[in-house]
Formats: structure tokens, C-alpha cells, sequence
């Protein structure tokens, strides 16, 4: 059995973060462990507080599970802070093994979740990532322009931007730091119950990179995971609920 690793944040609501990692990667039949970089208390309608957890203890995490199991990809999400940051390009630096950073510092809405300063630094982890997973605020906040079907500059990583509405369509686009382009497309889904999409999108695409499949092909299969996710979502909460991450005897 395939092991991924996750990075990140937890969600008390279990519609983001690790727990929806974990989901999501159970459901691809790949096992997950994780180094938490932070609790928070949130539930549908927002997030009512963060704790970010110490470094050393990240530390403490991250070297327990080195030293027992064997990873076959790394999922990077929240990332909170300076010394989090720095702690997981220090781990990452010396792994042969495919890397996926969600940057996760500006929501759908285009709410800021992370200081300029802190998301320069968060740069520095481009060198070993195998492919980055922004949504259109985030890509533009990065790259400094709007992404049409062609790069004004190299990217740094093999990017993926998520989402970008056309009429009736869902297109997200991969960008190779060659240049070139390719889309993939889901029809659009108008839905409140969003909450944890970009977290099981980059989750679904470790996984399926952890199984042995090229980036085009754990894309592809990520982003038809996440439209059946929405499509069957339980309707949970009073806000933006979460979507299906088990879609057993749900898919059409």
C-alpha cells in the first residue's frame, strides 16, 4: 500500500485540512500519515481560532514517521508562519520524491490568510515542488499577472491554477515550467457546499502521483474526484459545507 504524507493544518469541522486529506486519500485506497502544523476551531460558517502548533514538535512529527514508514509523496498545505515554513523546506530539500504544495494564504473569496512577508518566504519551497496547486487569487498574488493561455516568465514549478470559471465550465489549467499549457475541464457547479476543495484537490493529486501516475493523469483524476465530490455533497452545516470525500456508491 502507497503512503502519503500530509502537511498541514487540522480542521474541527472536517471539511478541510488533514481531515479532509485523510479522506481524500483513503478514498484513492492510498495510506496517510501526517505532521500537523496547526489546530484550529472552525466549523461551516468560519474559522473562530488558530493555534499553531511548535516547531519542535512539527520536528517531533515529521522525524517519527521518517524513521517508520516509507513515503511515496509529500502533500504540503497550511503553513502559517515563518519558522513552519522554514522547518518544512529543511525536510523537503533532500526528498526524491514528489512534492505538492497547496499554498493555501488566499481563499476562494480572495480574503488574505497569510502576511506579504510570510508568502515571499513560502517561495523558497518552489525549488523541490513537484507541482504547485494555486487558485487564480493566489497564482496572480505569486506570478504578479493574470494567467492566459500563455506565461509572460519561466514559472519556477510546474503549476496547476484551479478553478477559473468559462460560462458553463470549470477549467483548471496546468502550466509547465517549459511553457506550455494544458486544460482540464469539468462543467461548473454552482454550490455553497465548497469547503475543502483545493485541500482534497492537492491531496487527490499526491495520492495518485504516490500510486505511480504522471501529473497530467493525478490532475485529471483530482479534478473529476472534486466535481463528483460537490455534485454529491451531504449538505452539512449552515454555511459552506463540506463536500462527499467517499464517493462509494455515489459516483455516476
Amino acid at each position: 500500500m502507497k503512503t502519503i504524507l500530509i502537511i498541514a493544518g487540522s480542521d474541527s469541522g472536517g471539511g478541510a485540512g488533514i481531515q479532509a486529506d485523510i479522506k481524500t486519500a483513503e478514498y484513492f485506497k492510498v495510506f496517510s500519515t501526517t505532521a500537523i502544523t496547526a489546530v484550529t476551531a472552525q466549523n461551516s460558517l468560519g474559522v473562530e481560532a488558530v493555534f499553531d502548533l511548535p516547531t519542535d514538535f512539527i520536528q517531533k512529527q515529521l522525524d517519527a514517521i521518517t524513521k517508520d514508514f516509507k513515503i511515496n509523496a509529500v502533500k504540503i498545505g497550511m503553513l502559517s508562519n515563518k519558522d513552519v515554513i522554514d522547518l518544512t523546506y529543511e525536510f523537503i530539500k533532500a526528498l526524491k520524491i514528489p512534492i505538492v504544495l497547496d499554498p493555501v494564504f488566499i481563499s476562494k473569496a480572495g480574503s488574505t490568510l497569510m502576511s506579504d512577508e510570510n508568502i515571499a518566504h513560502l517561495k523558497k519551497l518552489f525549488k523541490f515542488t513537484t507541482i504547485l496547486t494555486p487558485n487564480l487569487h493566489e497564482a496572480k498574488k505569486l506570478f504578479g499577472q493574470d494567467f492566459n493561455n500563455e506565461l509572460k516568465f519561466q514559472i519556477p514549478c510546474d503549476t496547476v491554477i484551479k478553478n477559473i470559471k468559462d460560462n458553463d465550465l470549470s477549467i483548471d489549467k496546468l502550466y509547465y515550467k517549459n511553457g506550455s499549457m494544458k486544460e482540464f475541464k469539468t462543467k461548473f457547479i454552482d454550490s455553497t457546499n465548497l469547503h475543502g476543495t483545493g485541500c482534497s484537490f492537492s491531496t487527490a493529486i499526491a495520492a495518485n502521483l504516490a500510486l505511480g501516475k504522471n501529473i497530467e493523469e493525478a490532475i485529471s483524476l483530482a479534478k473529476n474526484y472534486v466535481y463528483s465530490a460537490i455534485k454529491f455533497a451531504p449538505k452539512l452545516g449552515n454555511g459552506k459545507g463540506p463536500i462527499r470525500h467517499n464517493l462509494n456508491g455515489f459516483m455516476s
